[in-house]
């Protein structure tokens, strides 16, 4: 929200107010409180009749500074807030002169008590990260009488800022205005399903925004070397996150909201659906199934969206008897398939449902303030809203739900969220302004514990839409509704770069796009990017996306890509694990791997997957493709070329083919089963060695192939003898292959394996 008319003038009717200078400091255990005038004090009087701002600053962790700044501190506190992991007082005070610091391991906060009011943010190094300046600290009155508390930060020159959730706009934020309010708005506006007040910076540090109602940002947008983020309250609360790199920026800020879950490894495989206003029944079903059978697709997952239950009465939770007669019956059959089974969800009741009226007389609906129930006629029929806030509400959508899953159902699709009344009241007290965004947390939750209690750890999994701060604890998420078009195409993986700067590491898609029925080259181009992916999924709108629909080749390209990734699997599950452990996501923009080269901060049509593998899917039926490969030299996955970076390449790709090239230096681990992602990966393990060539390069890599619940199954330690690699394996006698990515030299042994004469080969420029 903009406050000011250009560097001088307010708006009309806004009347804002800015720290000037510290009255005092109170020191205590790893913080401090300073009062700071909103107008110089000169004289005894000038303390009446105007304001005093507080600023708590405090340390919930090493490497975390949260600053609080608070107007007036009688607001009542109606809640929800966000669950922020720490102690409170890990930082350590020290005064010396007239300034005051507060240090949290690599991250300083500076305040200089007897100039103007102003905080210096320092890392490791004593060099600056970013600081509050002139009119950084402060509050403003809109004519509608709104208090709004108002903040910024500053941006240094050249400095980028990333994240605020899943964003389909522009990739670098700066110069963007930016509402965290979710909305089901799909992939090409400024509006978002999944908002995350979270920023990441080029300059290696992170900035956590502690409030899930609506936090208004203007990124350069308003003072051009500022970034501002303002709520209408009497307090915000905000906290600086130290890096020095990206990754330890998300590691950091993931310890404090959540790491992600672990999802089963059978998730990671092809999911088909039924698509949402498709006609289908179980002999629909059947046939797609035995189609993908056929023509040796594998497929892991087959999905059921909204129709299978009645018109009229989403969600119910109930098959439509019409189409399923025998549900049970059905879903025993895929599982003897060897398929999981997804299902479509929604968190909304329609009154025509017989849970409408049980819900109702449970007091399970949220109820406007004059005692009615909240009803509408948008998307169904006079549909209410679980009040999620209510236990008994939760437990008695979970019954639900474990009905669903006796009958042979493994995961939800949690669709929805994001439209949520505001002129309502909550079982438990909760601020509706708040409870807007934190919605979809306390939904997903609800699935995802229900999920795990019943199939256990590790195989919970679930397709949302929509997540706030913290939602990153739940995965997966997908993009939503985006059109059938290579233009939306870049904008879903744009919006999943994005998400991925903001906490999440896990992210799909609609291959083929969900609006209308895509032209045969964005499928097939889809499907090279889809596959490339966390997850990937078959889905659509009006049209099926059985790959036969879109021809021959198509059907080759899902095959292909689909085979490829399960091979991948041993590599992408330990992706995965790191996601879990660590808070670093699969899908990784290029600064989050190579934050020193400048060419990375802007790209978005290109990404890594996980730590070695870059990927740049193709935006055009023609195949043309321009990408950046940053220093070293890089091995395309599936040609053996070799070219050596940095710079810019120009390539034209078949359907069958795009940009997938290995990083300088790794150790690629490739599992033998093309047919399943959860297969055994140790046996007839490939290992693909990507050693620099010159003469006296060095090669020293390792790489840990987990098991299906996440464990190290094996560790093999690469290193350079003489002219030649040699492999150790620890963990694992079994036998494995090694060969140069390139595919030049090959060798099959146990525990030990060696490669002779891989240090002269020749490189594409």
């Amino acid at each position: 929200m903009k406050f000011t008319d250009g560097c001088w003038l307010m708006r009309d009717g806004v009347n804002a107010s800015y720290a000037t200078e510290v009255r005092d400091v109170e020191e205590g255990e790893g913080r401090f409180t300073a009062y700071a005038a909103v107008r110089p004090v000169r004289e005894r009087g000038d303390t009446l009749n105007s304001a005093l701002v507080t600023v708590e600053c405090f340390s919930p962790a090493e490497g975390v500074i949260g600053v609080r700044t608070v107007h007036h501190a009688g607001k009542a506190r109606r809640g929800p807030d966000f669950t922020v992991e720490g102690t409170g007082n890990a930082g350590r005070v020290t005064r010396e002169g007239t300034v005051v610091e507060l240090a949290a391991g690599p991250l300083t906060l500076r305040l200089d008590t007897a100039g103007p009011w102003g905080m210096e943010f320092l890392d490791a190094e004593g060099r600056g990260l970013t600081a509050v300046e002139r009119r950084g600290t402060g509050f403003a009155t809109t004519p509608d009488g709104a208090h709004h508390m108002v903040t910024q930060l500053a941006l240094g020159v050249g400095e980028c800022l990333y994240g605020l959730g899943e964003r389909f706009t522009p990739f670098v934020r700066n110069g963007q205005s930016v509402d965290i309010w979710q909305a089901d708005g799909g992939t090409s506006s400024e509006q978002a399903y999944k908002n995350v007040p979270f920023h990441l910076s080029s300059r290696g540090y992170g900035v956590f925004v502690d409030h899930p109602g609506k936090v208004s940002y203007e990124i350069g947008s308003e003072a051009v070397g500022q970034v501002q983020f303002s709520v209408e309250d009497q307090s915000l609360a905000y906290y600086v996150i130290a890096g020095p790199t990206p990754k330890d920026v998300l590691r950091r800020y993931t310890a404090l909201t959540g790491r992600p879950a672990l999802p089963p490894a059978w998730s990671f495989g092809l999911w088909l659906s039924t698509s949402f206003c498709t006609d289908y029944d179980e002999e629909t079903v059947t046939g797609f199934v035995d189609g993908m059978a056929a023509r040796e697709l594998p497929l892991s997952v087959f999905h059921f969206d909204c129709f299978w239950m009645r018109e009229h009465q989403w969600t119910d939770f109930r098959w439509d008897p019409a189409v399923f007669p025998d549900p049970r019956s059905m879903l025993k059959r895929l599982r003897e398939r060897g398929l999981r089974v997804s299902v479509w969800i929604n968190p909304y009741i329609a009154q025509k449902s017989a849970l409408f009226a049980e819900a109702a007389a449970r007091g399970h609906l949220v109820k406007r303030p004059n005692g009615d129930i909240w009803q509408w006629d948008l998307w169904q029929p006079g549909m209410a809203l679980v009040d999620f806030t209510d236990p008994a509400a939760r437990a008695w959508y979970a019954d639900q739900l474990r009905d669903l899953l006796d009958q042979g159902v493994d995961c939800f699709k949690t669709d929805f969220g994001e439209r949520v009344p505001t002129d309502v009241v909550w079982h438990d007290g909760s601020d509706p302004e708040r409870m807007h965004n934190y919605y979809a947390q306390l939904y997903n939750s609800t699935v995802f514990e229900v999920l795990e209690k019943e199939r256990g750890a590790g195989e919970a999994v679930l397709f949302a839409r929509s997540a706030t701060a913290g939602g990153q604890r739940f995965p997966v998420h997908w993009g939503g509704d985006c059109f059938a078009s290579f233009g939306a195409m870049a904008e879903s993986l744009r919006g999943g770069l994005s998400l991925s700067l903001s906490g999440f590491g896990f992210w799909s898609h609609d291959i083929g796009g969900f609006e209308g029925t895509p032209d045969p080259a964005v499928f097939k181009r889809w499907l090279a990017f889809g596959l490339l992916s966390s997850h990937s999924r078959l889905h659509g709108n009006v049209s099926y996306r059985v790959p036969w629909a879109f021809g021959d080749e198509a059907v080759d390209v899902a095959r292909k890509f689909t085979r490829l990734k399960h091979r991948l699997m041993p590599y992408l599950y330990g992706a995965a694990v790191e996601a879990h452990r660590d808070g670093v996501p699969v899908m990784r923009p290029m600064l989050l791997e190579f934050p020193g080269d400048p060419a990375c901060r802007t790209l978005d049509r290109q990404y890594m997957l996980g730590p070695d593998l870059l990927v740049a899917p193709v935006f055009s039926a023609a195949g043309d493709v321009e990408f950046y490969l940053p220093e070293g030299t890089w091995t395309h996955l599936l040609t053996g070329e070799r070219v050596r970076g940095p710079g810019w390449r120009r390539e034209t790709h078949g359907f069958d083919g795009l940009p997938l090239y290995v990083r300088p230096g790794a150790l690629l681990p490739l599992g033998a089963d093309e047919l399943r992602p959860d297969g055994d990966w140790p046996a007839e393990l490939t290992l693909l060695a990507t050693p620099e060539t010159a003469p006296d390069s060095t090669y020293d890599a390792e790489v840990a192939v987990p098991d299906l619940r996440g464990r190290t199954a094996a560790t093999f330690r690469a290193t350079r003898h003489g002219d030649g690699v040699t492999v150790r394996a620890t963990g694992t006698t079994r036998p494995f292959r090694l060969r140069t990515a390139d595919g030049r030299a090959s060798a099959r042994g146990e525990t030990e394996v060696t490669l002779a004469d891989v240090f002269t080969v020749p490189t594409t420029g």
